[in-house]
Formats: C-alpha cells, sequence, structure tokens
C-alpha cells in the first residue's frame, strides 16, 4: 500500500512562492522515515533539513509544485476563491500523479471535512484522503513531505536573494528586514511580492498617499 504525506512551505510571507510537497512510501517501509530521525520540518535545523532532504529523496517518491506571487494574487483576486482552494488543486493535481492508496494531508483549512471533500472532488485518482491538523507532527510521511517543502521554499528564497543582491529576511511580515525591504522596494521588485497580501496593500496605499506638505505644494 503505497502512503504520501503532503505540506506546504511559505503559505503566509508576503515574499516568494508556496511550495507544496508529497513524499510516498510503501507502508511496510515508512519505519525507515523514523530510523533517520524526521520530524516536524520547523523542529529542525536549517542543516538537518538539509541532511534529511537528501536522505529523504533517495528512499522516498517525491514531487512538488512552485506556486508564485503572481499565481496566487491571480487567483486570490477572482470572487468566490481563497488561498485553502488554492492549496487543495495543487495537493488534488499531486496525488493525482503520485496516485498513492492513501494520502494524509496536514490540513490548512479550518475546517477538515469540509477540505477532505474537496480534495476527494479534484482528484482523479482512487485514494483514501485523511486531512488532520498538526499532521506534520503526527505522521512521518507528512514530516517528510514537510521537509521538501521546506527546503525547496529556503532554496528559492535564496535565489531570490542572490539575483537581486539583498537579504531580506525570510519573507514574513513580522520580519523586520522584510518590512523594511518592502517599504523601500516595493515599486522596484514587485514580481516577487504577493500583491493580495495586505502587508503589501498597506504599504503601497501610505507611499500613494500625498503628504500633507506636497498637497499645499500643489494647491498653493
Amino acid at each position: 500500500m503505497l502512503i504520501a504525506g503532503i505540506d506546504d512551505a511559505g503559505r503566509g510571507p508576503v515574499i516568494g512562492p508556496m511550495v507544496i510537497a508529497i513524499a510516498a512510501m510503501e507502508e511496510t517501509k515508512l519505519k525507515d522515515l523514523k530510523k533517520l530521525g524526521v520530524k516536524d520540518s520547523k523542529l529542525l535545523s536549517p542543516k538537518q533539513r538539509e541532511t534529511l532532504f537528501k536522505k529523504i529523496k533517495q528512499i522516498a517518491k517525491i514531487e512538488f509544485v512552485l506556486i508564485h506571487p503572481k499565481e496566487i494574487d491571480r487567483y486570490l483576486s477572482t470572487p468566490g476563491t481563497n488561498i485553502n482552494m488554492l492549496e487543495a488543486e495543487k495537493m488534488a493535481f499531486l496525488i493525482s500523479k503520485v496516485k498513492p492508496d492513501k494520502a494524509i494531508i496536514d490540513c490548512p483549512s479550518p475546517n477538515t471535512k469540509k477540505f477532505k471533500e474537496l480534495i476527494e472532488r479534484l482528484i482523479n485518482t482512487k485514494c483514501i484522503i485523511v486531512t488532520e491538523h498538526k499532521a506534520d507532527l503526527r505522521f512521518p510521511i507528512v514530516s517528510a513531505a514537510s521537509i521538501i517543502a521546506k527546503v525547496i521554499r529556503d532554496g528559492e528564497i535564496d535565489k531570490i536573494k542572490k539575483e537581486i543582491g539583498y537579504d531580506f529576511g525570510s519573507g514574513y511580515s513580522s520580519d523586520p528586514r522584510t518590512v523594511k525591504f518592502l517599504k523601500e522596494y516595493w515599486r522596484t521588485h514587485h514580481n516577487i511580492f504577493r500583491k493580495e497580501w495586505i502587508s503589501y496593500k498597506m504599504v503601497k496605499e501610505k507611499a500613494s498617499q500625498p503628504t500633507l506638505s506636497k498637497f499645499f505644494e500643489e494647491n498653493d
């Protein structure tokens, strides 16, 4: 029985892509993940994740999708859609591609039942779907997917930093370096930002508002 785990990385940041990964193994070999010390990527150091990433690729079937800011913005600006629906579409695509007998998903939606039903409607293969919160803590195969997604996301962020020559930190709006970069370069490097994010909209709106002195100069 082929068992798959699915998880995402980079759902919340204002900069860069979101990554969704699937890792699949025969049920009889899942114990090998525990032997490797696989656990939720957030509990591992970058070096540990990199090491496990290479080992997981050797024993599991791996696939992933990159969802770039432009696609995220296009999807979220469409009436009647949200980021959970976008993730469901991408997860269903991965399940349909890998064709596991069972897929365990670290559910991004607060409503696990509704998310499961959505996935079941979208897939084109026979598969038992399990949707749980914090599945990356409970199931090593989901932990493996979380490691794959996180390492790939970090790699994409490093590429962006090298291309633009600026270390903007994590890409999250809670990171002071990211906020500073956003305020200074939202026009220059607009293609790397998620423009539907509130943090981006606030910076753009504030920058677009004329100052009082400018107002009086124009109306003098």
